[in-house]
């Protein structure tokens, strides 16, 4: 590039370009803080999960991020915004940054900016999420946000860009809104006295635990014995698009049962040599001593409400709903025994899917459901007897629009354009119902406004 002809790179000289790893090198070295006005960048797009050259950079985020365990949860990305705020202590240099927009939601924005705050990072203008189509041939798209910040405060106001809206604002918080700075941790339980919600069920050897439809009746043509130990199985995916999947679910199984099936015994033999294998972790290994079970069981004796982890940006409802404990839920799901009307209702509420849009994570654009950092840190409402009970009679009136149409699937009941009009009123109702129980109806009017509310609760809560 530097020795191209290139108009419309604004660069008139190239004695100031610098080539190596930016954040291995100590940035004074490019450029002294008293001579510097900007920092701006685009930094490598890479997930906390998906990292390329994964060992090298592992040395990069641990390095940087020292001070906390939670390092391998950080987007690489993350980096650049630690090393600047170090970089810019004691100066008036302000930073902008493209990032991936995860650094803005989930369990990441506790981890990066509760440290980015004791140094007195402050966000003067974001562009919130957009898609950054590449122009490569692969065509790959990224969620963006832009975040410009710095360690002091200019006094001026702040401006929050949002799909072509501008908005001049008196502060911005890491996620983007317009409130005070109060950030959503992890923890295993919820704040409130509610039902605790499970990770749905690990096999751990998905071969040898996970039926097709066509292997399960291929296996009882010649076993049909194993019928009693056959399951539906079902993960996000087959909840929400009504496809069918089973499993081998032997909790019940004796030796006997085991040994008299040849399907069995082969079968849990190779998952045995699996999770014995002296190269797997040691809690892998010690489930080599009931390898006819799950990897990990939750599923209860009850009827349970079940969560998808991933549903579609392009609903405005996670799809939830009630199933039989007969039906083996995936670790693909949330699972809430015990589980009423009420809950239901306050769950696939405009208000707990406001929260979700926010504090949740992303699996590239769709929504990634986490019980740790939505549902137990999600406040609930306090209502009176007639609320609730108005609550439990609209969450009814939803799974009655949803029998209406026995045929469709999920997918097809909240896809945007095709919802029934029954489905559409039922939801309405129901999130009346629910803002009236939070004293939200009739002074909230945008997403927005009601997640700021929601973590006032939070913060009172939490203090």
């Amino acid at each position: 590039i530097i020795h191209m002809n290139l108009d419309f790179l604004p660069l008139k000289s190239y004695a100031n370009i610098v080539e190596g790893n930016a954040l291995r090198i100590d940035w004074e070295t490019v450029a002294p803080k008293d001579k510097l006005n900007y920092i701006m960048g685009n930094p490598p797009f890479v997930g906390a999960r998906q990292k390329k050259d994964e060992d090298e950079q592992k040395i990069d985020i641990k390095k940087i991020f020292s001070y906390t365990k939670k390092s391998g949860n950080l987007d690489y990305v993350a980096c650049w915004y630690k090393k600047s705020a170090d970089y810019m202590q004691k100066t008036n240099i302000k930073a902008a940054l493209v990032s991936t927009n995860s650094i803005t939601q989930g369990e990441q924005v506790a981890i990066l900016w509760e440290e980015l705050l004791k140094q007195n990072v402050q966000i003067n203008f974001a562009f919130k999420t957009f898609r950054w189509d590449s122009e490569s041939n692969s065509k790959a798209q990224v969620h963006c946000v832009i975040i410009g910040f710095s360690c002091f405060d200019d006094k001026r106001q702040k401006i929050i860009f949002d799909n072509n809206i501008i908005k001049f604002v008196d502060k911005i918080n890491p996620y983007l809104l317009e409130l005070e700075n109060i950030l959503v941790s992890s923890r295993t339980k919820p704040i409130q006295s509610v039902p605790k919600m499970k990770y749905g069920n690990l096999c751990g050897n998905t071969k040898n635990f996970i039926l097709e439809e066509s292997q399960k009746n291929s296996i009882l043509k010649k076993e049909p014995e194993l019928e009693r130990f056959i399951k539906l199985y079902v993960g996000s995916e087959e909840y929400i698009n009504g496809k069918s999947r089973f499993c081998f679910w032997l909790v019940d199984a004796t030796p006997k049962d085991i040994t008299n099936s040849p399907e069995l015994y082969r079968r849990i033999k190779e998952i045995k040599e699996y999770r014995a294998d002296p190269k797997k972790p040691e809690a892998t290994r010690r489930k080599a001593d009931t390898p006819h079970l799950f990897f990990s069981i939750a599923q209860p004796d009850c009827e349970y409400l079940l969560m998808p982890r991933t549903s579609s940006e392009n609903r405005k409802y996670i799809p939830i709903g009630f199933v039989s404990p007969e039906i083996i839920a995936s670790d693909a799901c949330e699972i809430l025994p015990n589980a009423s009307l009420y809950h239901f209702g306050i769950l696939t509420s405009n208000v707990h899917m406001a929260w979700m849009r926010t504090v949740g994570g992303r699996l590239k654009s769709d929504y990634r459901y986490s019980k740790d950092v939505v549902y137990n840190n999600f406040p609930w409402p306090t209502p009176t007897d007639e609320q609730k009970a108005k609550i439990e009679q609209t969450a009814q009136a939803i799974l009655d629009a949803r029998a209406l149409y026995p045929d469709c699937s999920l997918a097809d009941l909240y896809d945007e354009l095709t919802m029934p009009v029954e489905l559409r009123k039922a939801h309405q109702a129901n999130d009346k119902a629910v803002m009236q129980a939070y004293g939200f109806w009739g002074k909230l009017n945008t997403e927005s406004e009601c997640v700021a509310e929601l973590m006032r609760m939070y913060k009172k809560l939490t203090e």
